[in-house]
Protein backbone atom coordinates (compact mmCIF):
# COMPACT_ATOMS: atom_id res chain seq x y z
CA UNK A 1 0.00 0.00 0.00
CA UNK A 2 2.83 2.35 0.81
CA UNK A 3 4.40 1.74 -2.54
CA UNK A 4 1.08 2.42 -4.28
CA UNK A 5 0.79 5.79 -2.48
CA UNK A 6 4.38 6.64 -3.48
CA UNK A 7 3.64 5.78 -7.10
CA UNK A 8 0.45 7.90 -7.11
CA UNK A 9 2.27 10.88 -5.52
CA UNK A 10 5.14 10.63 -8.01
CA UNK A 11 2.67 10.37 -10.92
CA UNK A 12 0.81 13.46 -9.68
CA UNK A 13 4.04 15.44 -9.32
CA UNK A 14 5.13 14.44 -12.84
CA UNK A 15 1.70 15.36 -14.18
CA UNK A 16 1.75 18.77 -12.47
CA UNK A 17 5.29 19.56 -13.62
CA UNK A 18 4.61 18.48 -17.20
CA UNK A 19 1.50 20.69 -17.44
CA UNK A 20 3.27 23.85 -16.27
CA UNK A 21 4.06 26.23 -19.13
CA UNK A 22 6.48 29.08 -18.27
CA UNK A 23 6.21 30.88 -21.61
CA UNK A 24 2.59 31.97 -21.19
CA UNK A 25 1.12 33.66 -18.14
CA UNK A 26 -1.68 31.79 -16.49
CA UNK A 27 -3.92 34.82 -16.01
CA UNK A 28 -3.63 38.39 -17.29
CA UNK A 29 -4.47 41.21 -14.96
CA UNK A 30 -5.47 44.31 -16.95
CA UNK A 31 -5.01 42.89 -20.46
CA UNK A 32 -5.17 46.36 -22.03
CA UNK A 33 -1.76 47.06 -20.49
CA UNK A 34 -0.25 44.17 -22.48
CA UNK A 35 -2.11 44.61 -25.76
CA UNK A 36 -2.77 48.29 -26.40
CA UNK A 37 -5.32 49.47 -28.91
CA UNK A 38 -3.69 50.63 -32.14
CA UNK A 39 -4.89 53.93 -33.56
CA UNK A 40 -4.55 54.81 -37.21
CA UNK A 41 -2.68 58.09 -37.48
CA UNK A 42 -4.70 61.08 -38.71
CA UNK A 43 -7.99 59.16 -38.62
CA UNK A 44 -11.32 59.97 -37.02
CA UNK A 45 -11.23 58.51 -33.54
CA UNK A 46 -11.86 59.45 -29.95
CA UNK A 47 -8.13 59.98 -29.34
CA UNK A 48 -7.59 62.60 -32.05
CA UNK A 49 -10.15 65.36 -32.30
CA UNK A 50 -10.97 66.46 -35.85
CA UNK A 51 -8.90 63.57 -37.22
CA UNK A 52 -5.57 65.38 -36.75
CA UNK A 53 -2.79 64.01 -34.58
CA UNK A 54 -0.18 66.71 -35.09
CA UNK A 55 -2.06 69.81 -34.06
CA UNK A 56 -0.90 73.40 -34.03
CA UNK A 57 0.26 74.84 -30.71
CA UNK A 58 -1.98 77.24 -28.83
CA UNK A 59 -1.84 80.89 -29.90
CA UNK A 60 0.69 82.91 -27.95
CA UNK A 61 2.63 79.87 -26.77
CA UNK A 62 6.41 80.05 -26.79
CA UNK A 63 8.61 76.98 -27.35
CA UNK A 64 10.71 75.88 -24.39
CA UNK A 65 14.13 77.55 -24.41
CA UNK A 66 13.07 80.24 -26.93
CA UNK A 67 13.37 83.89 -26.00
CA UNK A 68 11.39 86.22 -28.30
CA UNK A 69 13.20 89.17 -29.86
CA UNK A 70 10.89 92.16 -29.94
CA UNK A 71 12.75 94.31 -32.46
CA UNK A 72 11.50 93.87 -36.01
CA UNK A 73 13.52 92.88 -39.05
CA UNK A 74 13.66 96.18 -40.90
CA UNK A 75 15.93 99.17 -41.34
CA UNK A 76 14.01 100.98 -38.60
CA UNK A 77 14.43 97.92 -36.36
CA UNK A 78 18.17 97.87 -37.11
CA UNK A 79 18.48 101.53 -36.14
CA UNK A 80 16.40 100.96 -33.00
CA UNK A 81 18.62 98.04 -32.01
CA UNK A 82 21.72 100.14 -32.71
CA UNK A 83 20.45 102.91 -30.42
CA UNK A 84 18.84 100.97 -27.57
CA UNK A 85 19.97 97.33 -27.41
CA UNK A 86 22.66 96.57 -24.82
CA UNK A 87 24.23 93.28 -23.81
CA UNK A 88 22.74 91.62 -20.73
CA UNK A 89 26.17 90.11 -19.97
CA UNK A 90 28.29 91.97 -17.46
CA UNK A 91 32.08 92.06 -17.66
CA UNK A 92 32.41 88.88 -15.58
CA UNK A 93 30.08 86.89 -17.85
CA UNK A 94 31.84 87.83 -21.09
CA UNK A 95 34.10 84.94 -22.00
CA UNK A 96 36.24 85.36 -25.12
CA UNK A 97 37.13 81.67 -24.92
CA UNK A 98 33.46 80.88 -25.62
CA UNK A 99 33.01 83.61 -28.22
CA UNK A 100 36.18 82.89 -30.22
CA UNK A 101 35.27 79.34 -31.35
CA UNK A 102 31.72 80.40 -32.19
CA UNK A 103 33.08 83.32 -34.23
CA UNK A 104 35.52 80.97 -35.98
CA UNK A 105 32.75 78.51 -36.84
CA UNK A 106 30.09 80.94 -38.04
CA UNK A 107 31.75 84.25 -38.91
CA UNK A 108 35.43 83.88 -39.80
CA UNK A 109 34.76 82.17 -43.14
CA UNK A 110 33.55 85.53 -44.50
CA UNK A 111 34.71 88.21 -42.03
CA UNK A 112 38.18 86.78 -41.47
CA UNK A 113 39.90 85.60 -38.32
CA UNK A 114 40.89 89.18 -37.44
CA UNK A 115 37.59 90.77 -38.49
CA UNK A 116 39.20 92.61 -41.40
CA UNK A 117 36.75 91.26 -43.99
CA UNK A 118 39.31 88.91 -45.54
CA UNK A 119 37.86 85.49 -44.82
CA UNK A 120 38.53 82.41 -46.93
CA UNK A 121 35.50 82.99 -49.14
CA UNK A 122 36.59 86.57 -49.83
CA UNK A 123 40.18 85.49 -50.57
CA UNK A 124 38.89 82.90 -53.05
CA UNK A 125 36.57 85.56 -54.53
CA UNK A 126 33.44 83.50 -53.86
CA UNK A 127 31.79 86.52 -52.23
CA UNK A 128 32.84 90.16 -52.29
CA UNK A 129 32.08 93.32 -50.35
CA UNK A 130 32.61 92.14 -46.76
CA UNK A 131 33.62 95.26 -44.85
CA UNK A 132 36.13 95.35 -42.04
CA UNK A 133 34.88 95.83 -38.48
CA UNK A 134 36.91 99.03 -38.11
CA UNK A 135 35.11 100.66 -41.07
CA UNK A 136 34.14 104.08 -39.72
CA UNK A 137 31.13 104.36 -42.01
CA UNK A 138 29.52 101.32 -40.42
CA UNK A 139 29.96 102.39 -36.77
CA UNK A 140 28.85 99.02 -35.43
CA UNK A 141 27.95 98.52 -31.77
CA UNK A 142 26.40 95.84 -29.55
CA UNK A 143 22.83 96.36 -30.74
CA UNK A 144 23.62 96.45 -34.46
CA UNK A 145 25.81 93.34 -34.26
CA UNK A 146 23.15 91.40 -32.32
CA UNK A 147 20.41 92.47 -34.75
CA UNK A 148 22.55 91.40 -37.69
CA UNK A 149 23.33 88.01 -36.13
CA UNK A 150 19.65 87.49 -35.31
CA UNK A 151 18.13 88.53 -38.66
CA UNK A 152 21.09 88.69 -41.06
CA UNK A 153 21.83 91.60 -43.36
CA UNK A 154 22.30 91.87 -47.12
CA UNK A 155 23.85 88.57 -48.26
CA UNK A 156 24.51 87.40 -44.70
CA UNK A 157 21.87 85.01 -43.42
CA UNK A 158 20.41 84.72 -39.94
CA UNK A 159 22.21 82.74 -37.24
CA UNK A 160 19.30 82.80 -34.78
CA UNK A 161 18.76 79.05 -35.15
CA UNK A 162 22.43 78.12 -34.78
CA UNK A 163 23.24 80.27 -31.74
CA UNK A 164 21.19 80.68 -28.58
CA UNK A 165 20.85 84.08 -26.94
CA UNK A 166 23.84 83.75 -24.61
CA UNK A 167 26.07 82.51 -27.45
CA UNK A 168 25.00 85.42 -29.66
CA UNK A 169 26.02 87.88 -26.97
CA UNK A 170 29.38 86.09 -26.58
CA UNK A 171 29.96 86.49 -30.33
CA UNK A 172 28.96 90.17 -30.09
CA UNK A 173 31.55 90.70 -27.34
CA UNK A 174 34.21 88.92 -29.41
CA UNK A 175 33.38 91.03 -32.51
CA UNK A 176 33.74 94.20 -30.43
CA UNK A 177 37.11 92.93 -29.18
CA UNK A 178 38.23 92.34 -32.78
CA UNK A 179 37.00 95.82 -33.70
CA UNK A 180 39.03 97.34 -30.85
CA UNK A 181 42.11 95.37 -31.93
CA UNK A 182 41.75 96.63 -35.52
CA UNK A 183 41.38 100.25 -34.41
CA UNK A 184 44.68 100.24 -32.47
Amino acid sequence: MKSLIKIVVIAMVILMVSCKKDTAPNFQFMPNMYESVGYEAYSESDAFANGVEAQLPAKGSIPRGYVPFDIENSTAGYELAKETLKSPLDSLQIDYEKGAPLYTIYCAICHGVKGNGMGKLVQREKILGIPSYDDAARAINQGSIYHTIYYGKNSMGSYANQLNEEERWQVVAFVLKLKADLEK
